[in-house]
Formats: structure tokens, C-alpha cells, sequence
């Protein structure tokens, strides 16, 4: 069963609240020199281009990033360490009192967010931050480098899962993941964006997660034959047996598994075989033959060897005779796609009368010009299916058309008959919990059903369709309006 202790504890013994770049800190220490320390803020976090050439992404990280926040605290050796870092010019970077600010400061941020496993689009927020300005600027860091990451590797699970079509897919990449902690953050993100189990045993331990091991070619080495290490397996984990039969010659090897079963008239199942190299289409074809003739239909046959989604696509379509996929490396490094560009944007402001402003920041690239005030995300359905996303301000409430975020020319007006349902729900009310995360495998659920209600072509590979998520006409023509006013400055 996982732990329902806080993770980040779980694993870090110590204070993470050090975990953020430096210029968040000196930020801080200027908001408070200028006495702008309680000014309230909304920040608003999302992504602007679909990861692996895709449409949409598979929020993830969430629950990790709130517990981040609830537990935010600076520990003694933090603000020890804080008041020994020097300026340039070798002057304390930090004054003491400010330290001490920072020692009693609670954490009374109001966070509202997508929830796990719901498929994002580009420029919607999946996470609003509202509050204290110094306390929502501090956590901007580690809220993009929980999210970022676990987005993108759920993201890259969704895509893996849709290729499989319904097959058991293990995440097998604990050994080629980017540190422990992307090994433990890349396990959980997997498993909510479709995977059915892991081999990475501490992931199964932290989050539930079904644990799934076979043999290295080590094992099989070490004996002088390969029979005998079948045999040697069989008679220690009679209930896992499931073979690798690719170290010496694939035939031979699967031959040699259907003699010791049959040389051990079936005291154990042979629950699979493991295929690690060569031509996966031909083998597997020729693998199954043997142990259908064998009597053997039952057991599956497992395929790992640097898979992709477009590998696994390209095998199913070629009638490869495999059943459990281990996708390790290109999974849980996101090998094609390294990182995600979630981006954590300043959105709105109050004022000294303590009236909000809303504000936004332009570019002369299109794409990098931000969405003004506190946002939601409306998600539309028609006849059960998802048509269309628009992204509103709370304040001025969602309208009657949608103007695509990239593309102004493109509108989608509601039409009558459509149901809406917001997307970004109450996680954090002054610092604390006020929202249950479900169990992993709800988020898995989750993500499987979400995917299941928009048109199936948002998920192919090569040209997949545009599903239309843009901003409400009004707010839009009210962005518009701001560009123009701060260009005249």
C-alpha cells in the first residue's frame, strides 16, 4: 500500500525551501525593503508549445507542489546559510531583519489548480497563485520544476498507452532516469499518464504503484547453461517466472523455457518470456509460434529495447505477437522532448488602495505575451465529447465566443445546447489543504477517461487534429487594449 504520509518528507529529511533560484530571493528582499511585502499577487503557471509535437499535455505534479507549499518553512540553517551569502562587492547580500521576516512568515497562499491526470492545452493556466506577493514569488521555482517535469513525463506515458492500445506497459527506467529524484518524480507521472506498473520497487513502496521484475542477462550468464538458469529461477520465484530468452540466440531460448517446463510438468507457470533485442516483429511472430505449439497460449511475451510510442505503433500495425511493453529510457527522460516550457507569469496586482490591476507582459514574439487578470478554464462538451477550451477572467465571467489563443482570426462561438464545466479548482486556502487528492490510480483513471471524451485524432502521432482552446472574445479585446496602452508609455 503507498504511504499517505506527506512524500516530500518521505524522502527529504530536511527544509526545501532553498529549493528556488536566487533572484526569486532577491526579489523578495526588495519586495520587502519596499515595503510591498504583503501586496497581493496573482501568478498564473502554464505552458506555451505542446510537448512532443502533439496537441495537448496530462497535468501532473500537483499534489506535490501544494504539499511544497503547505510545508514551506525556512529552518535555521537555512537563514544561517542565507545571511553568510555576500553581494558583489562583498557586502551581506541579506540584512538580519529580513532574515527574521522570513523565520515567522506563514504561508497563507490561496492556490486553485487543474486536477491530476486532466488534459491541458497551451496558455491555459493548470495553476493560479493568489496572495502575498513575496510568498507567491518565492515558490515560483519549485512549482515549475515539480510541474514542468511530471506534466511532460505523464504526457509522454499518455502517448506510450495510446500507442500500446490496452497492453500492460511497465515503466522500466529507473536505471536511466535523470538522478533519484527524477527516477521517483518520472515513476508517479507515468503511472498517471497510462502505464500499469513499474520496475522501480521504491516508486511501488512511496506511491502503490504495481511492481512488475524479470532477469538481466547477468542471471542468465552466470550459470553455464541456459537451461539451468531457467531452472534455477523457476525453482526460486516459481510464481514470477518470466524469462529472458535473448542473451545467447531468441529461438534457442525460448525453446530451452518451453524444455524446462515441460521437464517440470508444470510445477510453475511460465508467465512470459522477455524479448531485449533484434527484430521485434519477426522474433516475436516466431516466439509465439513456439509456444503456441507448445501448449503455451497463456504466456505472454514482453518486448523492451529503447521503445517509443512510434516503435510500439509502427510493431502493432505490423501484427507483432507482443503483449507487455517495458518503455524505459525514452520514457522517463523524455528523450525527444527534454523539458516542458511552463512558464509562471504575473498576472494581476492590488494596488495601495488594495484595487487589483490586472497586467500582462508583451513580446515582440506573439507567442510570449501573457493572458491579463486571474484566469479559469472552461472546458465545453457536446453530446458527451469535448469541443472546445476557453480561457476567461473570474472577474468579467465567460462569454459567448472564443478567439483562438495563436490565431485571432479563428473564433468558436458557445453554441446553445453546449454544457461547460471549469477546470481549476480550490487546492489551498490560506496555506492549507482543502482539497483530497485521490489515490494514484483515480489520477490514472482519470487521465484514461479525459482523453476517452475528445476527438481520437487530438492523439495521433503525425499530424494530429487541433482541438480549439482559445480566450474569451471580451477579455481578449480588453488584452488587446492593454498591448496598446503599453506601447505608448
Amino acid at each position: 500500500m503507498a504511504t499517505k504520509s506527506p512524500l516530500l518528507k518521505a524522502i527529504y529529511r530536511d527544509s526545501l525551501s532553498l529549493l528556488t533560484d536566487l533572484y526569486e530571493l532577491t526579489m523578495a528582499y526588495a519586495y520587502w525593503k519596499n515595503g510591498l511585502a504583503d501586496r497581493e499577487a496573482a501568478f498564473q503557471l502554464f505552458f506555451r508549445k505542446e510537448p512532443f509535437k502533439g496537441t495537448f499535455a496530462i497535468c501532473a505534479g500537483i499534489e506535490v507542489a501544494c504539499e511544497f507549499i503547505e510545508s514551506f518553512s525556512f529552518t535555521e540553517e537555512d537563514l544561517a546559510y542565507l545571511a553568510s551569502l555576500k553581494t558583489p562587492a562583498g557586502g551581506t547580500l541579506f540584512e538580519e531583519d529580513f532574515l527574521k521576516f522570513l523565520q515567522t512568515m506563514p504561508m497563507t497562499l490561496e492556490v486553485d489548480a487543474v486536477e491530476e491526470g486532466t488534459p491541458i492545452f497551451p496558455y491555459e493556466p493548470f495553476i493560479r497563485v493568489q496572495g502575498p506577493i513575496i510568498q507567491a514569488q518565492i515558490i515560483e521555482s519549485a512549482l515549475l520544476n515539480i510541474v514542468n517535469f511530471q506534466t511532460l513525463i505523464a504526457t509522454k506515458a499518455a502517448r506510450v498507452a495510446f500507442a500500446a492500445d490496452g497492453d500492460h506497459v511497465v515503466e522500466f527506467g529507473l536505471r536511466r532516469a535523470q538522478g533519484i529524484d527524477g527516477a521517483i518524480a518520472a515513476s508517479r507521472a507515468a503511472y498517471i499518464g497510462g502505464c500499469h506498473s513499474t520496475s522501480h520497487t521504491l516508486a511501488g513502496k512511496l506511491f502503490g504503484i504495481p511492481v512488475m521484475g524479470t532477469q538481466a542477462h547477468s542471471w542468465v550468464m552466470t550459470f553455464e547453461e541456459e537451461k539451468e538458469a531457467f531452472r534455477a529461477f523457476a525453482n526460486a520465484l516459481p510464481g514470477n517466472c518470466i524469462f529472458l530468452i535473448d542473451t545467447y540466440n531468441t529461438i534457442e531460448g525460448v525453446k530451452r523455457a518451453v524444455e524446462v517446463m515441460k521437464e517440470e510438468k508444470g510445477r510453475f507457470p511460465l508467465i512470459g518470456v522477455r524479448l531485449d533485442s533484434g527484430d521485434l516483429n519477426a522474433l516475436s511472430k516466431q516466439v509465439r509460434a513456439v509456444l503456441d505449439e507448445a501448449g503455451l497460449t497463456e504466456t505472454k511475451i514482453m518486448a523492451t529495447n529503447e521503445l517509443t510510442e512510434q516503435i510500439i505503433w509502427d510493431l502493432k500495425h505490423q501484427g507483432a505477437k507482443i503483449d507487455i511493453w517495458g518503455v524505459g529510457t525514452n520514457l522517463v527522460t523524455a528523450k525527444d522532448q527534454p523539458a516542458l516550457d511552463g512558464v509562471y507569469k504575473l498576472s494581476a496586482v492590488q494596488d495601495e488602495q488594495k484595487k487589483w490591476r490586472s497586467c500582462l507582459k508583451i513580446s515582440e514574439q506573439v507567442i510570449k505575451t501573457t493572458n491579463p487578470g486571474v484566469s479559469q478554464v472552461r472546458r465545453y462538451t457536446n453530446g458527451g465529447e469535448y469541443v472546445a477550451d476557453m480561457l476567461y477572467d473570474v472577474g468579467m465571467g465567460p462569454g459567448e465566443t472564443i478567439v483562438h489563443h495563436t490565431d485571432p482570426g479563428a473564433k468558436k462561438a458557445v453554441e446553445k445546447g453546449w454544457t461547460g464545466q471549469d477546470l481549476i479548482v480550490p487546492m489551498l486556502r490560506k496555506g492549507k489543504s482543502v482539497y483530497i487528492h485521490p489515490p494514484l490510480e483515480k489520477m490514472r483513471e482519470r487521465t484514461t477517461s479525459e482523453l476517452g471524451r475528445f476527438p481520437q485524432g487530438i492523439r495521433r502521432f503525425l499530424n494530429p487534429q487541433l482541438y480549439f482552446s482559445g480566450i474569451e472574445e471580451s477579455l481578449f479585446a480588453k488584452k488587446i487594449e492593454m498591448i496598446e496602452q503599453i506601447k505608448k508609455r
